[in-house]
């Protein structure tokens, strides 16, 4: 996904063993909407997460889809992780992979990739889009590496059950299992799902920790987090809540990698780093996407 101007989300101190209530700031894309949490004025990110969208959902009509135009990205290392729906990702190192409900597609930016994200199949019908992208800085000594793509099929990520709440561990291991996809400092990854009534523990086992309520509602130390709200667990808090509606959540966070400038697909320690990305953009440095070699100008 290409980053996007949007109104910052709105931000709220909490007390217990949350730290900050985040409402994500909703931008209406025209084909379908985009809820951003991360990053947010009072909380630029959790861990290495810095950049977490909530797509959709969204419904296409025949002949409609996500259109996102090949763009540049460097620093950070994304996943666009599907609930529903199927996007076609293509890159600059050859690759072409449809991302599938439950995959993972993990593209590693280093020094400098280009892709994009198209419709599939499903163009000519009716289809309906839902998931989260998220983007994870990569630390200091990674920044600059060569671009890799991973794909990991759906059938490759472990998915179990405790205290009757179904879990997918993304990422990083937690509650004794261990997930195959690459990561580049301790992070965890979850999506999990439950009925209501049903309760979720896990013990703090990374630096920062949050969570995001993809729909349902949870109840979180006695606040009640609606569908689209993000919780930002004070240091050092595990996890306890209970799902008061039926829903689904997701656990992100990991250790930091200090500071980050963001600015439009570009993250970096220094100003210059992107400052030098906005050249190299500008003047066609960026390898292109054979067959898809669109050219965005930066934004104003």
């Amino acid at each position: 996904m290409s980053f996007f101007a949007c109104d910052s989300p709105e931000c709220s101190s909490s007390t217990g063993s949350v730290e900050l209530i985040v409402r994500p700031a909703r931008k209406d894309l025209g084909e379908f909407s985009v809820a951003r949490a991360l990053p947010a004025s009072e909380r630029r990110m959790v861990g290495p997460f810095i950049f977490f969208d909530h797509m959709g959902p969204a419904d296409f009509s025949p002949g409609h889809g996500i259109q996102v135009r090949p763009h540049p990205h460097i620093g950070i290392a994304t996943i666009t992780y599907l609930f529903e729906g199927l996007v076609v990702h293509r890159d600059s190192l050859g690759f072409t992979q449809p991302i599938e409900t439950g995959a993972v597609n993990l593209m590693v930016a280093g020094r400098g990739i280009v892709h994009s994200e198209r419709a599939g199949e499903d163009l000519g019908e009716r289809s309906r889009l839902h998931g989260i992208q998220s983007w994870m800085a990569l630390p200091d000594a990674d920044l600059e590496i060569d671009p890799v793509f991973i794909h990991y099929p759906a059938s490759g990520i472990p998915e179990f059950v405790i205290a009757g709440c179904t879990v997918r561990l993304i990422i990083g291991n937690a509650l004794g299992h261990e997930s195959p996809v690459r990561s580049f400092v301790d992070t965890v990854y979850l999506e999990c799902r439950a009925e209501a009534g049903r309760t979720f523990s896990m013990p703090s086992a990374v630096s920062e920790l949050a969570i995001y309520v993809v729909d349902g509602e949870v109840d979180l130390d006695g606040q009640r987090l609606a569908s689209g709200t993000m919780a930002v667990l004070t240091p050092g808090a595990g996890l306890e809540l209970m799902m008061t509606a039926s829903g689904r959540f997701m656990v992100f966070g990991g250790d930091t990698v200090g500071h980050r400038e963001i600015w439009w697909n570009f993250v970096a320690p220094t100003r210059a780093r992107i400052e030098q990305a906005k050249d190299d953009w500008t003047n066609s440095r960026f390898a292109m996407i054979d067959g898809d070699d669109e050219f965005i100008p930066l934004p104003d």
